[in-house]
C-alpha cells in the first residue's frame, strides 16, 4: 500500500478504494439514533423519539434509491492487501463500543424520564434497531479467527440476547443454507411473520445442539464454561441483571422490547437473503455446495455503506472469512430491486413482497421447481397460480 486507500499489487495493479472513508458512516448510524432522545430533552415532543424510524423506513430507502448502485470490484490481486490493512478492522471494532453505549444510554433514558407508553416503546425500538446493527457487526466479527474479534462479537451480541447467533450462523446456516433444513432460509410463499415463527426458535435450538455435540466430542460436560451457547446466555443474563440493579425494574420492558426488535432486524435480513432459492440434492443424498446463485444480492450504495456490504451476500457465502471491504459483485445473480432498507418495508407487507419477489424468483430459477425452496403447504396453490411459468420451464 502506498498512501491511504491506494493499493499496489505485486503484478503492478494499482487500486484506489473510493469507498474507504465512507465506511465511517457505519459509526454515524448508531450515533444518530440518540438524536431523537436528546432533542426530546430540549423540546419535550415525543414525536422526536420516533425520528430514527422515520429515517430508517422512509428517508433511507429514498436515499438508497437516489444514490443508485455500484458494481465495481477490487482486483483479485489486491484482495490480500485489502485484508491486511488494519483501517477496515478498526472501523468494525469501533462500532462495538458505540452500539453498547447507545444501548446503555437508551436504558438510562427510559428509566430516568417520565415517558408515555408510546414514548417508552419508541426508545426501546430505537435501541433495538441499533441492536440489529450490532448483530451485523457481530456477524462480521464472528467470522474472524482471532480471539479479540470473537470476543467483541460475543459482547456486541449480548444486548440483543442473541449471543448464540455466531454459533448457529457459522456452523449451521452456512452449512445448510438454501435448503428446507435451514430455519434461516425463507421459502417461496412464506411470509416474514410465518418465517419468524420457524426461524427464531430454530436458530436457538440449532445453536444449542451444535454446542452440545461439540462438548460431547471434546469430552466436556454440557455445563462447561467452554460451551459458547452457555457463555452467551450468561453474558446476557449478567448484563440484564446489572441494568435492573442499576436502573430498577422500570428498565425490564425496555430490555425485552429491545432484544426482540434486535432479533427482528436479523430475521428481516435472513428472510430477504435466500428467499425461495434451493440447492440441488445430489444422488448421494447430500446437497451441492452453496453457489453464488443461492443468495439474493444488492449493489445499492447507501445501504451497503451502512451494512458493510452484507448485501453482496453471494461472495460472503463463497468466502465466509473474507472481510467486508473485499466482497465482490458477480453478474447474472439473483438481484433485489432495492437495498435492504427498502426491502424490509416491502417484506413487512406480505402481499407486496409476494407480488414483487415471486415472479423475480421464477425468473432467476427459470421456473424450475427443483431450484425453488417452496413452502409445502402452499405448493399446489403456487403452482396453479404460476402454472405458465412452470409449464414453460422458464419465466416469461
Amino acid at each position: 500500500m502506498n498512501r491511504a486507500g491506494t493499493f499496489t499489487a505485486s503484478d503492478g495493479t494499482i487500486y484506489v478504494d473510493k469507498k474507504r472513508y465512507f465506511w465511517w458512516f457505519s459509526l454515524i448510524l448508531p450515533s444518530a439514533a440518540v438524536a431523537g432522545p436528546m432533542l426530546y430533552q430540549l423540546f419535550n415532543h415525543e414525536i422526536l423519539l420516533w425520528l430514527f424510524f422515520i429515517l430508517v423506513y422512509s428517508i433511507f430507502p429514498i436515499i438508497d434509491y437516489l444514490m443508485g448502485e455500484d458494481s465495481s470490484n477490487p482486483p483479485e490481486s489486491v484482495i490480500g492487501l485489502l485484508e491486511a490493512d488494519p483501517f477496515y478492522s478498526k472501523i468494525i471494532r469501533l462500532n462495538v463500543p458505540v452500539v453498547i453505549a447507545t444501548f446503555l444510554f437508551c436504558a438510562w433514558f427510559v428509566a430516568s424520564h417520565q415517558l408515555s407508553v408510546s414514548g417508552y416503546i419508541a426508545v426501546a425500538l430505537l435501541a433495538g434497531s441499533i441492536g440489529g446493527h450490532g448483530l451485523n457487526i457481530g456477524h462480521e466479527l464472528g467470522h474472524k479467527r482471532n480471539k479479540l474479534d470473537i470476543w467483541l462479537a460475543k459482547i456486541v451480541l449480548a444486548p440483543a440476547a442473541y449471543g448464540h447467533f455466531f454459533i448457529e450462523h457459522n456452523r449451521g446456516h452456512h452449512k445448510h443454507v438454501a435448503t428446507p433444513e435451514d430455519p434461516a432460509s425463507a421459502k417461496m410463499g412464506e411470509s416474514i411473520y410465518r418465517f419468524a415463527i420457524r426461524e427464531l426458535p430454530g436458530a436457538i435450538l440449532r445453536a444449542y445442539e451444535i454446542e452440545i455435540l461439540r462438548m460431547k466430542k471434546s469430552g466436556r460436560s454440557p455445563w462447561s464454561i467452554k460451551n459458547e451457547f452457555l457463555q452467551a446466555m450468561l453474558m446476557t443474563i449478567g448484563l440484564f441483571v446489572s441494568l435492573v440493579l442499576w436502573l430498577g425494574s422500570a428498565v425490564i420492558p425496555y430490555l425485552l422490547i429491545c432484544a426482540f426488535w434486535s432479533m427482528w432486524q436479523l430475521t428481516s435480513a435472513n428472510y430477504i437473503e435466500h428467499y425461495g432459492l434451493l440447492r440441488q440434492k445430489l444422488p448421494s443424498g447430500r446437497y451441492e455446495r452453496p453457489q453464488p446463485h443461492h443468495s439474493w444480492n444488492s449493489n445499492h450504495i447507501f445501504s451497503n455503506w451502512a451494512l458493510f456490504h452484507l448485501q453482496r451476500h453471494s461472495d460472503h457465502h463463497a468466502n465466509a472469512t473474507r472481510s467486508y471491504q473485499s466482497l465482490r459483485h458477480f453478474s447474472r445473480l439473483p438481484t433485489l430491486p432495492s437495498g435492504y432498507f427498502g426491502m424490509y418495508v416491502i417484506a413487512y407487507i406480505p402481499y407486496l413482497w409476494f407480488k414483487v419477489m415471486d415472479k423475480r424468483l421464477l425468473q432467476v430459477t427459470g421456473g424450475d421447481l427443483t431450484k425453488i425452496n417452496m413452502l409445502t403447504q402452499k405448493r399446489e396453490t403456487l403452482i396453479k397460480k404460476y402454472h405458465s411459468y412452470f409449464q414453460a420451464g422458464t419465466a416469461k
